[in-house]
């Protein structure tokens, strides 16, 4: 008995993680990191009288983040299952709490924390993955033959097709209209899409899934034709977008001066640390302009290496999802990677004028310690997936020739 080796807990998982995926991850974090201090530098010196304010504080988080990234892939995903109801409730309390707490505020998006503040709506965006996934992995069968599901007692479970979609529709469109009423426009179509796409990933049919983006598409041209619907921000930064010789020195400022930034850095870009328009042209450049100025020092070489890096990373976190042990993983994998494909689009699309500014961060490169702490942590589960994905590993590969 003393010889036995003692078990670990069933919560740690065994197994390699996914090489390719880590070094993507760290070389975005590293990338993101080292141009957010350049980005920043020149404001940092204006504003607090410390060129390295935020590299400093950032550097704090992409520390404990990596580090809560390598734990948490050690941590069993299945166990998330557990967490899935109660964390959707918490995630429905805080939702409802900022509004309470900045009542009265034109922008409720923060809630402190000690020190720091934290945005309620980064932590929906997990939470609504987490239920979806487990949701639709728990009703796999009866979402793709539209039949109920029979559970393994042989009782016909009530949840069919078309009910499952009706409570994926409503948990979607109260958690985008609460982050909606923080005046969190950005916020809200990221959920909104994320959550679309999960319903596809689940397996309903293409046809229903093509008439649901059509719907879409046409919501968002009423929207965009008829900004008066949306809340006053939302309305000038729609306005500027459809005239652009208006409100040069307000509203459009910083969307100017971003597509400056862009056409001056050329092919090759004009050298880390030497842009012009990080000189409090581009206000807050650190944040979710960042790109620009990575695309004026780096130039269109590199803001394109950089976007098929954000590529392939979503690819790899696909694979993962693919290659998954169950269904659950794949799902939750597939959903929060799309979380970062979809928030890249979104930003660089916003800094180079194909959408409105709707004020969304790029991935691993804005500022905000929380974002990166939540960012690294999701990172972390799909790494924990791939530990149990069918996915050959140079671990595997050492014990194949033993």
């Amino acid at each position: 008995m003393a010889n036995r080796r003692r078990r670990k807990p069933k919560y740690w998982t065994e197994g390699g993680i996914d090489i390719p995926f880590l070094a993507m991850v760290i070389a975005l974090v590293v990338i993101g990191l080292l141009m957010m201090f350049s980005a920043s530098y020149s404001y940092c010196v204006h504003y607090f009288g410390d060129g390295l304010y935020y590299f400093k504080r950032q550097l704090v988080f992409v520390i404990i983040g990596v580090g809560v990234m390598l734990w948490v892939s050690r941590f069993d995903y299945e166990q998330w299952k557990l967490w899935a109801y109660p964390l959707l409730i918490l995630t429905y309390i805080l939702l409802i709490l900022v509004l309470v707490v900045n009542r009265g505020e034109d922008f409720k998006r923060w809630l402190p924390l000690g020190p720091l503040t934290f945005q309620p709506s980064e932590i929906a965006k997990f939470s609504l993955v987490l239920f979806l996934a487990m949701h639709e992995a728990r009703h796999y069968k009866g979402i793709i033959n539209q039949t109920p599901y029979i559970g393994p007692n042989g009782r016909i479970n009530a949840r069919t097709n078309l009910v499952s979609l009706g409570i994926y529709g409503a948990l979607i469109f109260s958690m985008c209209l609460l982050v909606y009423e923080e005046n969190h426009v950005s916020g809200t179509i990221l959920l909104f899409l994320l959550g679309l796409l999960m319903i596809y990933l689940a397996g309903y049919s293409n046809k229903g899934f093509a008439i649901a983006v059509a719907l879409v598409v046409l919501a968002a041209i009423i929207v965009v034709s008829n900004p008066d619907i949306l809340p006053g921000h939302a309305q000038q930064r729609i306005e500027v977008w459809h005239h652009p010789d208006k409100d040069p020195k307000g509203t459009r400022w910083q969307t100017n001066h971003g597509l400056y930034a862009i056409g001056s850095g050329g092919f090759f870009g004009v050298g880390i640390g030497n842009s012009h328009m990080k000189q409090l042209y581009v206000s807050e450049p650190q944040n979710d302009f960042i790109f620009t100025i990575v695309t004026e020092e780096l130039g269109f070489l590199g803001a394109v290496l950089i976007l098929i890096l954000f590529g392939l990373l979503v690819w790899r976190g696909f694979f993962i999802g693919v290659h998954a042990k169950d269904q659950f993983g794949g799902l939750l994998a597939m959903g929060l990677i799309s979380q970062v494909g979809i928030q890249t689009v979104l930003n660089v699309d916003v800094v180079t004028e194909v959408l409105p500014n709707t004020g969304i961060s790029l991935p691993f490169f804005s500022y905000g310690g929380t974002s990166l702490l939540m960012l690294l942590f999701e990172m972390g589960i799909i790494l924990s997936v791939s530990r149990k994905a069918h996915i050959k590993k140079p671990q595997t590969q050492r014990r194949e020739k033993s």
